[in-house]
């Protein structure tokens, strides 16, 4: 454009050959804005097909990719992207239902997901109905009224009960349900649902395959086209999509999804059992152990565990156990798991079960195990118990002095706390 002037050459776009140019990482195509060659190819844009180019909203090439990347992972033929795991869930979830449709969620489900449920399904004329998660014969009997879906999170959030999903599966199927399920502790790279029958899998990208504690995105991928074409179409509409920029970090995670997996899965076992030997310790719950409710489950349908799981400590222990998490100095306290960071954060169950009253402890702790090493780890919980048998041992009048501290339960107001 040699007559151009300069504040049209400011804005213009020159011509670069890409010949030769095989770069090993995915580009970041970054476009509200789709240039079309002539004015036919606009007015036909529609005509692209689902995965062709319109505008921004609908994706880039750098999506895509990353499209693909989990839809092979996942053994799925679709999968849409959601700005989060939560969005991923709850979009799939309102294109699915309309009004007078009824849904079953497990009693362990995701704390965002139950306020979700509670606050703004039944706005909208969908029931809701809680169910326990390893009770089969109680969901068979549920699924005697007509119902559209069915979710499933296994291991369960917090508690970390397995789900037999086959089953669930199984009897949703033939009582016309579809059935949804939440991944995201397992990764499709320790578990497929879709494999196992389920209709779509969710998985918050923020977690595993991020894996560096940066990026908030979802994923809803499927096993049935026609349902993928829908939820795309639906995202679309409700103008949701997500970043190309966070696309390419959670590329640049999943490249190292399977090592991080194994090495902090295996860290995690090591603490886990560590921490089963600890005398203030009542119990620990972590799917790979023997005696975990769903265990069986696991060993059957998994092909791996996570370096997330809980563990709950004796009652005398509730009203010490925030000052005493103070005393840890390399894991840090926090929302969220699977980061190379090891995170713990006290969380409360009680407000979160209604389909079985919570008979356990006020405070569990739910810990992510990130990369350090598990001597360091050990050690950083030790100081942990030594602070809470020292806060125990404390007359009443000391302990309430002890680093400035007053005793605090957690408190079940805060249920933030467990949102993530």
């Amino acid at each position: 454009m040699p007559s151009a002037k300069d504040e049209t050459l400011c804005v213009s776009r020159g011509t670069v050959s890409t010949e030769g140019f095989d770069s090993l990482t995915v580009p970041i195509y970054r476009a509200s804005t789709i240039r079309f060659g002539d004015a036919a190819s606009f007015a036909a844009r529609f005509e692209r097909g689902p995965d062709g180019y319109v505008y921004g909203l609908y994706g880039t090439p750098t999506h895509r990719h990353l499209e693909r990347k989990i839809s092979e992972l996942e053994a799925g033929e679709r999968t849409v992207l959601a700005p989060s795991g939560q969005a991923a869930i709850t979009c799939a979830m309102l294109h699915l239902l309309s009004t007078g449709d009824r849904v079953l969620l497990p009693d362990t489900v995701y704390g965002p997901v139950r306020d979700f449920a509670d606050e703004n399904l039944g706005k909208l004329g969908i029931e809701v109905v809680y169910y326990e998660p390893c009770d089969i014969g109680t969901l068979q009997s549920l699924l005697g009224k007509p119902t559209r879906l069915v979710w499933v999170e296994s291991p369960g959030s917090i508690t970390m009960e397995v789900q037999d999903v086959p089953a669930i599966v199984h009897l949703a199927h033939a009582a016309g349900a579809l059935v949804g399920c939440d991944n995201t502790w397992a990764s499709p790279l320790n578990f497929k649902p879709l494999a196992h029958g389920a209709d779509l899998v969710v998985e918050a990208l923020s977690k595993h395959f991020c894996g560096h504690s940066d990026v908030l995105m979802g994923s809803i991928t499927v096993r049935d086209e026609a349902l993928g074409l829908g939820l795309k179409a639906f995202m679309g509409r409700m103008g949701i999509n997500a970043s190309p920029d966070d696309c390419a970090l959670v590329m640049r995670g999943a490249e190292t999804l399977a090592v991080r997996l194994k090495q902090t899965s295996a860290s995690a076992l090591d603490i886990a059992h560590w921490l089963a030997t600890q005398p203030r310790v009542v119990r620990v719950l972590h799917p790979a152990l023997p005696n975990h409710p769903g265990h069986g489950h696991w060993r059957r349908d998994f092909s791996g565990s996570a370096g997330v799981f809980s563990f709950e400590l004796m009652p005398q222990a509730d009203s010490h156990i925030l000052p005493a998490c103070d005393a840890l100095e390399l894991i840090s306290i926090g929302a969220s798991w699977g980061g190379t960071k090891s995170l713990l954060a006290p969380v409360t169950v009680r407000p979160l079960r209604t389909a079985t009253p919570w008979a356990g402890p006020e405070c569990l702790l739910r810990l992510s195990v990130g990369l350090e090493a598990v001597d360091d780890l050990v050690a950083d919980l030790a100081r942990f118990f030594a602070a809470l048998d020292e806060r125990l041992a404390a007359p009443e009048a000391a302990r309430a002095g002890v680093g400035g501290t007053t005793d605090r339960a957690v408190s079940s107001h805060g249920n933030d706390q467990i949102r993530q």
